[in-house]
């Protein structure tokens, strides 16, 4: 069902999106923006840019139409194809691009691409999301392993739970260490003040983040993470929560970081158990080609 909403600004003097936010707790700032540019907010009747401050007087319509059923089908979508038997594929997935269908996002999925690619894949109870026993968020990149098989999932998913597999991540952060590793042990559930996002809680899920530092720059580390546990946002909670936010992070980090698409970071390394065979299969890829430019700059000026 669509929604309308007709907001009347009193003596508030902020950015169009933050007004909206405050004013409609159900949608997130990401959702905001998509409505915004997709021109169904309306400022006085005319459409303005996110960045627009807002002021006593302006009445602001905002439309938010009814979103689309979530979407199964196959879609072509390139994909990078690490690995691929009878039983699992490796794939190196993009930063930009959302692992499984949601609410917000219907298609144009990582399941769509590997429907396309095969119909062999396992399914998994909700129906919308074939295949897949692990994520990585959107702006993350990097690599995710899929079951082709019920076999293949249960295997898969008791390794995850038995800690047996191994994910290696890399980061750039904000600010600089005086230890060279560190491990991170604290509980992670929903934020208490919002939502939209995780925290550090007293009574969340048990979280455990290993971590190194690879590079020091001038107010900004390299980092490889090793994840003993895996919760939703479970590295860039933690960086943020220890005070050294995952750079370009739009949910967990300042608003000055570095310039690029999103959170940098990258899943660098899967080693897992094949299936079947049970020999150990372990691949590595590079980051993208912002991470690279962005590090590369950095060390240009350490």
């Amino acid at each position: 069902m669509t929604e309308n909403y007709l907001l009347q600004v009193k003596n508030e003097n902020t950015r169009l999106d933050k007004f909206i936010a405050e004013k409609i707790s159900s949608l997130s700032r990401t959702r905001i923006k998509e409505l915004i540019k997709e021109k169904h907010v309306l400022v006085n009747d005319k459409k303005e840019k996110t960045s627009y401050q807002v002021h006593g007087g302006d009445e602001i319509k905002v439309t938010v139409p009814a979103l689309k059923p979530l979407s199964v089908e196959p879609e072509n979508i390139p994909l990078a194809i690490v690995y691929e038997d009878d039983d699992v594929i490796v794939v190196n997935k993009p930063q930009g691009m959302v692992v499984h269908p949601s609410v917000g996002h219907p298609d144009h999925t990582l399941v769509n691409a590997l429907l396309y690619h095969t119909k062999d894949l396992a399914a998994s109870p909700e129906g919308f999301r074939p295949g897949i026993v692990h994520r990585i968020d959107k702006d993350t990149s990097g690599l995710l392993m899929i079951a082709k098989n019920a076999n293949a999932r249960t295997s898969l998913e008791q390794q995850l739970a038995n800690k047996s597999n191994k994910r290696l991540y890399l980061a750039i952060v904000h600010g600089n260490f005086t230890e060279d590793s560190g491990l991170i042990d604290a509980p992670i559930g929903r934020d208490h003040y919002n939502r939209k996002k995780m925290a550090v809680v007293e009574n969340g899920k048990d979280a455990i983040t290993h971590f190194k530092v690879l590079e020091q720059f001038n107010g900004y580390s390299l980092i490889q993470c090793q994840l003993e546990t895996g919760r939703t946002h479970q590295i860039r909670v933690h960086l943020a929560y220890i005070g050294h936010p995952v750079a370009g992070d739009p949910l967990y980090g300042p608003q000055h970081t570095l310039k690029g698409h999103g959170q940098f970071l990258h899943a660098q390394v899967l080693g897992f158990t094949q299936p079947v065979s049970q020999k150990w299969l372990e691949f590595s890829i590079d980051p993208p080609q912002i991470f690279e430019q962005r590090l590369s700059e950095l060390r240009e000026t350490k």
